[in-house]
């Protein structure tokens, strides 16, 4: 973490949430954060479609941000099942979840498709985080580097370079993402160096700026020493992102 680009802690609650759960939580966690001015980092969570709306209510005014975890490219049409950019805005969401390898993986996510989604959130004033990260045989074959900068050159391709450094960027190995492994600091380090310097290659200014999250296993008991890396500018937590306490202690744990 450097001084110009201030962390970034989002809890991505996958299926999990009901309005009932989530107003309870946004209640919770609400009385475990410092006031906003008092937190060491930006801090949002990432809910299933049907709890958005309470989220949004229950967390106005506090500063912690509300995002969806996936959206259509389009604006309407013909995509049963799908959600725009549009009905997030209308509820009041600040952002959205692209690309997590378990899209990717149960619901063909594909980087083309990527390519429209990421320009099509900016464009409706919605902040994106773009998810990448190898596989275990990926990074057993030594092909990390050819996968991430595949992922990161196509899920940037339509972005303007004027606008890259509103782009969060996660960073998730897949072969941590609820496994209980966690990539070591330097592993995360390494890769997440890696991304920046891609991102570098379309702007030196956005590489930057542009925050870099890890995901993949992140706790209370490991977040100190991932988000201490130079290069890592927070965390998309998953599984442990489901319990407010502990959370709160993530977010504590960025304080410099």
């Amino acid at each position: 973490m450097t001084p110009e680009r201030r962390p970034f802690i989002a809890g991505n609650w996958k299926l999990w949430g009901t309005r009932a759960q989530g107003g309870e939580y946004c209640d919770r966690l609400l009385e475990l954060l410092p006031d906003e001015g008092r937190r060491p980092a930006d801090v949002g969570l990432c809910v299933p479609f049907t709890a958005l709306d309470v989220c949004v209510e229950r967390l106005r005014g506090s500063g912690v941000k509300v995002l969806a975890q996936n959206m259509h490219a389009e604006d309407t049409g013909a995509f049963t099942g799908e959600v725009s950019a549009a009905m997030l805005t209308e509820l009041g969401v600040d952002g959205v979840v692209l690309g997590h390898s378990e899209r990717r993986q149960y619901n063909c996510e594909t980087d083309r498709a990527l390519q429209d989604k990421v320009p099509a959130a900016l464009e409706a004033g919605l902040s994106p985080i773009l998810c990448v990260g190898e596989s275990e045989e990926e990074r057993e074959r030594g092909e990390t580097q050819r996968k991430l900068r595949h992922q990161v050159q196509e899920g940037l391709d339509k972005v303007p370079v004027e606008r890259l450094r509103e782009v969060t960027i996660a960073y998730e190995p897949i072969w941590a993402i609820g496994t209980g492994r966690v990539a070591t600091p330097e592993i995360a380090q390494e890769a997440i160096g890696f991304v920046r310097a891609l991102v570098g290659d379309r702007s030196k200014e956005a590489a930057g700026e542009v925050r870099i999250q890890y995901g993949g296993s992140v706790k209370p008991e490991n977040a100190g020493e991932i988000l201490a890396q130079g290069d890592i500018d927070g965390a998309l937590v998953g599984g442990a992102s489901l319990d407010p306490e502990g959370f709160a202690r993530i977010v504590a744990a960025a304080e410099p």
